[in-house]
């Protein structure tokens, strides 16, 4: 399969980070699905959403990047009290692509550094030395250490899903 270098392929690259690509057909959207297809567990295929936290609307709020695994549903309220808001919600399909200029399914933190946003990683991927995520377009991920993820993002590790 023949793919363009994408923005956080770049990075990685620029920051000497090894990394392998993983495609998968660009149609699916589905973590759980594209973890089959990648021949992978679902709790190592990540996906990334975007999430609003109170004021985001008006005031100038930081919308927040939450990494979670394809096998886990996100929990708001873990989001809120890790974050310390009383309530946080979910963007729509529309917001997080206007707020982050990529595709839902192609959404990467590693393509969207030094935009804003606040970068949380479930902390479940610490059960893992190597995870995927998003390579910044639907179609491709990539694979790379969890270490490495937060030392380029700044992630911060927290329980965010059930």
């Amino acid at each position: 399969m023949t793919y363009e270098k994408t923005l956080a392929m770049k990075v990685l690259e620029g920051k000497k980070i090894p990394y392998e690509v993983a495609p998968y057909p660009n149609h699916m959207r589905d973590a759980e699905e594209i973890a089959v297809v990648l021949g992978v567990p679902a709790g190592q295929v990540f996906k990334t959403l975007v999430v609003l936290p109170p004021g985001t609307t008006g005031r100038a709020a930081k919308p927040l990047l939450i990494i979670i695994p394809a096998d886990r549903q996100l929990n708001l309220k873990k989001v809120a009290q890790t974050v310390n808001a009383k309530k946080v919600q979910m963007a729509t399909h529309k917001e997080a692509e206007a707020m982050t200029g990529l595709q839902v399914g192609g959404i990467s933190a590693l393509a969207l550094l030094n935009k804003g946003f606040v970068v949380y990683l479930d902390a479940s991927a610490q059960s893992h030395e190597q995870i995927y995520v998003s390579a910044g377009q639907k179609g491709l991920d990539v694979k790379l250490k969890v270490a490495d993820l937060v030392k380029v993002t700044g992630a911060q590790l927290a329980d965010l899903a059930d």
